[in-house]
């Protein structure tokens, strides 16, 4: 007798809902069936085990012998299958990936890849198949489901993290918009709810940072569950049954793990995902942009006049951009884009040239709801490209579930084919996005400029958890905004480099620059994008000094959070002299100093209560007076 298909979607739920229960697998007993895999010596090793009692598998990674993940459940269900459990081993499958390839912005552009690879073949229940794919770097261990067509739509993963309860996590509570406050706690003290995958945890082993990448439209967006007293983090789907018509590969599951230098310079969620749809990239250009609405409100994206004032004011600084944000386009009776003559009731084709004239290209925010038809983007997409815009600043997607992913591939495609860069806000978080799609130069998914909630611990965590992962719309520089931000004007200043951008945007208002003259000229001189990145010194929510080298000038970028103190920061940028300007905070303002070290000396700057510093170095030999150009 035939079972009714709700009686065999139910079943499978209350299956998948006991596997999400389980805790951390038992230690392989000898019967089980084991399969290591490591990039080298030093470097981090997976074991998978496959239970031979239940049939389940479990995924555990060390380094140099010390634990850095504990035996954690492996599995997915499908509706028409359970592959948590009653498994059966197969054949094994290696191979060794070495890549090299180039970005337009995030830490370093210039990549070259090495990771070993293991497919994993299992039979489930009735036939069906399984393969479990495991990848491993010099900086990470990654695990994605790969499933034949006939499989059916997904129900759910058994995937989950299980870490000692001891280790040190920095969680932010999920979010739709991905701009939850980064909170510390140990693995088992976090309180029972869902938090971003974007978690960062300290064992033994080192640092390890839970993140995702190679997520499209033929999946679902993950988060993490956790029961307070466990140190397990389980992974949930932002959708109940996730559409499947085909071939599946899963996304990534991805441990970014090493010391804290190691995990911060990390590309291991870049180097997983897809490589770039775009093949021309030339006309993808990062670079600074002078940001109006903090500046001024919706009042200047309704404005021509207060515009084209922003606009001379760039040029004036030789910043590449201005973004004009929200208000251009809604203003009540003025213009409606259902009428066919819409195009030449708006301002902005005047805009772009008179920036044109000026050497400044304009970038544009418009609301997700005026792109989400064919219809829309036909309108919207192609005039914006003919008018000259540069790129396009889109909000409020606030969601990871598979129709909004499914968005989202629709619109990287076609804002490529239109020649528009992107920044995403109200969105998800990188999770590979720039490599396969260059054009999107940043994502907000973060607690930023704009929130009144954020702390000094926040900001010193954002460098090791959200920014590790891609490039972070921050949008730092919001001098104007004292007491509405918990740190001092040099931290402000030095946000530009310890946060990556391939946009950044500066948030002041052009009267707070010129009230503080050594933060504007430092802002003439920060690019967007970087040929390295270094750590020089860090703890999660309590300091983060890093260096961004262009050409031959590093960079620094120092905020800390806590009491005044004269910090201590190793000059790792190689030997010879280098000739070092800071700014910091001083009585009356910001101060200027310099002096002359050799690579490997000790920078001594004195930091005010959750304060920073900005700094650039350049080679030093005689004559050489400053490192600004």
């Amino acid at each position: 007798m035939a079972v009714p298909i709700r009686t065999a979607v139910a079943a499978l739920c209350a299956s998948l809902a006991a596997a999400l229960l389980t805790t951390a697998p038992a230690q392989a007993r000898p019967d089980d069936q084991a399969w290591s895999l490591s990039a080298g010596a030093h470097a981090p090793r997976a074991q998978v085990t496959l239970d031979d009692t239940t049939g389940r598998l479990s995924l555990a990674v060390a380094r140099d012998g010390r634990t850095v993940i504990e035996p954690s459940p492996l599995g997915i269900v499908t509706e028409r299958t359970d592959l948590s459990r009653d498994l059966r081993f197969l054949h094994r499958k290696s191979r060794t990936i070495q890549e090299h390839y180039r970005t337009k912005s995030g830490k370093r552009l210039d990549r070259r890849v090495r990771m070993n690879e293991t497919r994993l073949s299992f039979a489930g229940a009735a036939g069906a198949r399984l393969d479990l794919v495991v990848r491993a770097s010099a900086d990470g261990i990654a695990y994605r489901y790969v499933l034949p067509a006939d499989s059916g739509d997904v129900l759910g993963e058994a995937s989950a993290f299980t870490l000692p309860a001891d280790a040190k996590a920095w969680l932010g509570a999920y979010r739709a918009d991905n701009e939850g406050q980064f909170v510390q706690y140990t693995a088992a003290t976090a309180p029972t709810g869902e938090y971003s995958d974007q978690a960062l945890f300290s064992t033994d082993g080192g640092y390890t940072l839970l993140a995702e990448s190679d997520l499209t439209g033929g999946y679902s967006g993950a988060r993490l569950a956790h029961d307070q007293g466990t140190g397990t983090y389980r992974v949930r789907l932002a959708d109940e049954r996730v559409v499947s018509t085909g071939p599946l590969a899963t996304p990534w599951r991805a441990m970014v793990t090493g010391d804290l230098a190691t995990v911060t310079r990390s590309t291991f969620t870049d180097d997983l995902a897809a490589a770039s749809k775009v093949r021309d990239t030339s006309w993808i250009r990062p670079g600074t942009v002078l940001w109006t609405w903090l500046a001024g409100g919706r009042e200047a994206g309704q404005s021509l006049a207060a515009q084209k004032a922003y606009v001379d004011y760039a040029a004036e600084r030789g910043w590449p951009y201005e973004a004009v944000d929200a208000g251009w386009y809604y203003r009540p009776g003025e213009w409606d884009v259902t009428n066919p003559d819409w195009q030449t009731e708006s301002w902005l084709p005047e805009l772009v040239r008179y920036a044109r004239a000026k050497g400044v290209g304009i970038i544009v925010w418009i609301h997700q709801r005026d792109l989400d038809t064919p219809e829309e983007r036909a309108q919207w997409l192609p005039t914006l490209e003919q008018w000259g815009v540069k790129g396009v600043k889109i909000d409020f997607m606030n969601s990871e579930a598979q129709p909004m992913l499914r968005w989202y591939d629709t619109i990287l495609a076609e804002t490529a084919a239109h020649h528009l860069m992107v920044d995403f806000h109200g969105s998800t978080i990188p999770k590979g996005i720039q490599r396969t799609w260059p054009q999107v130069m940043t994502l907000e998914g973060v607690a930023g400029e704009e929130k009144r909630t954020n702390t000094a611990a926040h900001l010193t965590t954002l460098p090791f958890t959200r920014n590790v992962i891609g490039s972070m719309d921050f949008t730092p520089g919001a001098f104007q905004r004292v007491g509405l931000r918990p740190n001092s004007d040099a931290a402000e200043v030095g946000l530009t480099v310890a946060y990556e951008s391939g946009l950044q945007m500066f948030a002041g208002t052009p009267a707070s620059y010129e009230a503080r003259p050594l933060a504007r000229a430092y802002f003439d001189q920060v690019p967007a994008a970087w040929d390295d990145t270094r750590l020089l010194a860090g703890t999660p929510g309590q300091e983060a000094v890093l260096a961004r080298r262009s050409a031959d000038r590093w960079f620094l970028g120092g905020v800390y959070a806590g009491a005044a103190r004269t910090a201590e920061v190793p000059l790792s940028l190689g030997p010879g002299r280098w000739l070092v300007e800071t700014i910091r905070d001083g009585a009356d303002g910001l101060v200027q100093d310099s002096r002359v070290l050799r690579g490997g000396d000790v920078l001594s700057v004195d930091v005010v209560a959750n304060g920073g510093f900005a700094g650039l170095a350049c080679p030093w030999r005689p004559g050489v007076t400053t490192c600004y150009r």
